[in-house]
């Protein structure tokens, strides 16, 4: 039994826990978003037309941009002008192919407008400088006469545009320049000085956090840095065997791997509880926000790709990590303010799936489509029965409710592969109405959506549940999540 009481209803989950994160890699840029204003492919101002239709109706709230490694690669100022001028670059990290430049400032915010979506920008400390990362910020957010807002307006911009998030430097630790903590804290607070409000609207400034269970890193930028940042981030990747060097395959895995991803999936609860635990000692009022800003699944590539192109499969697999995952960011979300899945087009464990004109939504697309009524409501500690862990329905099922609106929404995912689950929920009241049952599930564990089957996995309407009063009892077949959202007297 699951018991839900009025005063249960704890902090609230921010909207932008469902974030996403889009790096020039691969085709995440480049045929996945733009495909420039000469494409016979549907778009508007160059980029997609398919993919702002497909990301608008999970309510992307936030978008991580131009990297990752990347971006500790990237002169922005490269990307400005126009297009048939840029200077190109190599991208070194992903592939070692040409980057046209073409996708630069002006076209992230013209798709940031498409989406109705707000701007993080992840700022180039490993190979920039000071200098450059204040005059970006001046041409973006300096509205009046200035050099950086007039070079902006020659290229057709006249308004500033708001900048809520900035990321001082990406992956410091490794990619971002092999740091130590200590060093990079030093450095943190000497480019944060210059990452300036210019407008009316402050910017939210994230220092680079830990990788995985890096707790000294976390440690350090607390006490030396702390007070000067918004928000610290944290990286962690679900690998089936926890060895990036052999991570196994997105399709043919097997009962095994398939529990082993499971498991490294729920590890994210202990990172969180740790790190969180950390900040809550340097920073007990929970000012400074953790900002999960790259998760997801990792695996093999797909064979006969670029393998710095980071193609994988998505299956119901990675549905289940996706659940697990925001699951977790639910319940910390008094101190998770953000999070962004790696990421959001053709690369790692994608939302979608481009190839040419063709659009393939995943299984974790439909996971984010499931929990859109979780954005912006209140996280619910509901009570499990007493031998459940919080959060827990046996071995193998989980919860997460959150309230909004006068309804509750409730969503149970099953791990299983082979036994169902059986959940009742009890609510403060008389249930009146439910106003969505449905469910994500497949034929086998590694059911996947193509282009030439786009809706192998699709959401369904879920009907194997009963109202009895109070009470709402539901039945979980294996390897599906469910969600319901409903109200009461």
């Amino acid at each position: 039994m699951i018991t839900i009481t009025e005063d249960a209803r704890a902090h609230r989950i921010d909207r932008r826990i469902y974030g996403q994160f889009a790096e020039h890699l691969g085709r995440g840029i480049y045929e996945g978003i733009w495909v420039g204003e000469d494409s016979d492919i549907p778009h508007h101002n160059g980029i997609r037309s398919d993919v702002v239709a497909a990301l608008r109706a999970i309510k992307v709230p936030v978008v991580r941009w131009p990297g990752g490694c990347f971006a500790d690669e990237y002169h922005w100022q490269r990307g400005i002008g126009p297009r048939a001028e840029r200077p190109t670059m190599i991208n070194i990290h992903w592939g070692g192919v040409v980057e046209s430049n073409h996708f630069g400032t002006h076209e992230y915010f013209e798709l940031l407008h498409q989406l109705d979506a707000e701007a993080y920008i992840c700022g180039n400390v490993g190979s920039g400088t000071v200098a450059e990362m204040r005059d970006w910020i001046e041409y973006i957010t300096l509205d009046g006469t200035s050099p950086m807002a007039d070079l902006r307006k020659r290229h057709g911009r006249e308004q500033p545009w708001r900048l809520p998030f900035f990321g001082v430097g990406n992956e410091s630790w490794g990619c971002g320049g092999h740091m130590r903590p200590q060093y990079y804290a030093d450095l943190y607070r000497h480019y944060q000085t210059y990452v300036r409000q210019f407008g009316e609207s402050p910017i939210y400034k994230i220092a680079c956090g830990a990788n995985g269970d890096d707790y000294e890193w976390t440690e350090v930028l607390m006490a030396q840095a702390g007070s000067l940042m918004d928000g610290l981030s944290l990286h962690y990747y679900t690998i089936p065997s926890g060895d990036f060097s052999a991570k196994g395959p997105a399709l043919d895995f097997d009962e095994p791997e398939w529990y082993a991803t499971i498991r490294q999936a729920r590890r994210i609860e202990e990172l969180l509880a740790r790190h969180c635990a950390i900040m809550d000692r340097h920073d007990p009022d929970k000012r400074v926000g953790l900002i999960v800003d790259e998760w997801g699944t990792w695996y093999d590539p797909t064979p006969g790709t670029n393998p710095g192109f980071l193609e994988q499969e998505n299956t119901i697999r990675d549905a289940v990590v996706a659940a697990l995952t925001l699951n977790r960011f639910h319940r910390y979300a008094d101190r998770v303010r953000m999070a962004n899945i790696a990421q959001m087009v053709n690369v790692l464990q994608a939302m979608l799936l481009t190839d040419g004109p063709a659009l393939v939504k995943t299984p974790t697309y439909y996971t984010f489509a499931l929990y859109t009524d979780h954005q912006d409501a209140y996280f619910v500690d509901a009570r499990p029965d007493p031998d459940d862990a919080p959060g827990m329905i046996g071995t193998h099922g989980e919860y997460t409710v959150s309230w909004k609106d006068g309804s509750y929404t409730i969503t149970v995912t099953n791990t299983s592969l082979h036994r169902e689950v059986d959940a009742t929920v009890d609510l403060p009241g008389r249930i009146t109405t439910v106003h969505r049952h449905q469910i994500l599930t497949g034929a086998r564990p590694n059911s996947h959506n193509t282009v030439a089957a786009p809706n192998e996995v699709a959401l369904a309407d879920f009907d194997a549940y009963r109202v009895d009063g109070s009470r709402l009892r539901l039945t979980v077949p294996p390897h599906s999540i469910v969600t319901l959202r409903v109200s009461h007297a």
